[in-house]
């Protein structure tokens, strides 16, 4: 047997995704080893309540509640506990005191990445985060190492296992949202408070972290434009399938260079999640149940698609022992870490400056001329319209609500455009509005993916 050197290793956190390192870093021990060339010794486990639950065995020795002195000392800090504090503050001392970290805490990253990596930096420490974006799907090393000689254009991509969950099954079963959040939450795809979820904070984090890394560039998580889920209803479902659609929860990263208005505005990024239309063509459509998928568009590699399970303990302790066994290599190998690089420092585009498709539902008064007034309101706008039909009714049926004779009604129009800069769209949408014609703004969704 060989003779490996020992690295001790802290681990902070034994929730779902703790429990399963834990165990997995016991039950592979000796072919840990053989692949770090250093036996990986679990120094111990930094929990709250050392008799809560876990859903992994794990020998009652182990766990303490005193996590600083866990860290001082450990060679590797694996950091699960989720959140900002007291994560940060364990990072930060862990980082200083010459240990290496591993962490899939995306709401860390998203908010205190540059701290962390500068303090890294200061010491030559590596800071490593494959399980914080998509789980077992290995994103972060591509983008950081494999196309760090290219030029990445755009990443879109479903990064929220959750939502993709509640709009695959909206549009595949006509089922409602309230309906499918709830048997979302009794399977375990969704928490108790859903919000992080379904308002899109959760995908926001993650797409922060992305076009960090994508674009050399800080991206915080305030510059990040977002929107969640709540607002999608089965009529705009039926709306989507009939026009060749599925609603996805997107989030897109995107590099631009000039504004659609001529206006120079140099080189900068757009970073933003929504709910968009998916053409059922495209291979995010075929992203189903609460699986994850990120495509990106590079310069000279041109477009990648990376997809597989987007949560689950199991799955993310994979992507956390990938990290382990990476730094525990660098951490024999001796030398500084790989830092991140952001010198690039392009600016961040508001939502306003972003140009894309849109679809736009309007109910309006049933009779002659309303068309020819919105379509005059929307030139006015500069949004030009390349499909409108008067084919669904307010149940979200095919055919045109029409009132009994003599009787005046309402008719809904479904509008395809071509592409408009966003704020452009916002101010027609507001003077469509108040027109007189539109009894109501049923939807506006971008159409990303083109």
């Amino acid at each position: 047997m060989t003779d490996y050197r020992r690295l001790r290793v802290a681990l902070l956190g034994a929730g779902a995704v703790g429990s399963q390192v834990a165990a997995l870093l016991r039950a592979h021990a000796d072919e840990l080893a053989e692949r770090a060339g250093a036996r990986l010794e679990l120094a111990g486990i930094a929990v709250r309540d050392v008799d809560a639950p876990r859903s992994a065995e794990l020998p009652r020795e182990l766990l303490t509640t005193d996590a600083e002195t866990l860290i001082v000392g450990s060679d590797i800090v694996i950091e699960l506990i989720g959140g900002i504090e007291p994560a940060r503050t364990y990072v930060l001392q862990a980082i200083n005191s010459g240990a290496d970290v591993v962490t899939g805490n995306k709401a860390l990253l998203a908010t205190h990445g540059a701290e962390i990596f500068d303090a890294a930096d200061q010491v030559g420490a590596s800071v490593s985060y494959e399980a914080a974006v998509a789980a077992a799907i290995p994103i972060i090393r591509p983008l950081r190492d494999s196309l760090a000689g290219d030029r990445v254009h755009r990443i879109i991509g479903i990064v929220n296992g959750t939502t993709n969950y509640i709009l695959d099954r909206m549009d595949r079963e006509g089922a409602e949202l309230a309906d499918v959040l709830a048997d979302a939450q009794r399977l375990g795809y969704a928490e108790a408070d859903p919000t992080a979820d379904v308002e899109g904070y959760d995908a926001a984090q993650k797409a922060a972290i992305l076009a960090s890394l994508a674009f050399h560039t800080n991206v915080p998580l305030d510059a990040v434009h977002r929107e969640g889920i709540t607002g999608i209803t089965k009529g705009m479902m039926d709306a989507a399938r009939h026009a060749g659609y599925v609603i996805k929860l997107i989030a897109v990263c995107e590099r631009m260079v000039d504004g659609e208005d001529g206006t120079p505005i140099g080189e900068a990024v757009s970073v933003r999640v929504y709910p968009a239309l998916i053409a059922r063509s495209h291979p995010l459509a075929n992203v189903h149940g609460v699986n994850n998928a990120v495509f990106v568009e590079a310069e000279a590699a041109g477009n990648l698609m990376f997809y597989g399970a987007g949560a689950g303990g199991m799955q993310t302790a994979s992507a956390v022992l990938g990290d382990v066994v990476s730094a525990a290599r660098r951490h024999l190998a001796g030398g500084v870490g790989v830092g991140e690089s952001a010198r690039a420092s392009l600016p961040v585009l508001e939502i306003g400056r972003v140009v894309t498709r849109y679809q736009i539902i309007l109910e309006v008064d049933d009779r002659p001329g309303v068309l020819a007034t919105v379509a005059g309101i929307l030139s006015e706008g500069h949004v030009s319209i390349a499909t409108v039909e008067q084919t669904i009714n307010a149940d979200g049926a095919t055919g045109v609500e029409r009132a009994p004779e003599g009787e005046s009604g309402r008719a809904r129009l479904v509008i395809g455009t071509h592409t408009a800069r966003e704020q452009d769209l916002s101010e027609t949408v507001e003077r469509l509005a108040t027109s007189g014609v539109v009894e109501r703004v049923v939807s506006v969704l971008r159409v990303e993916g083109e």
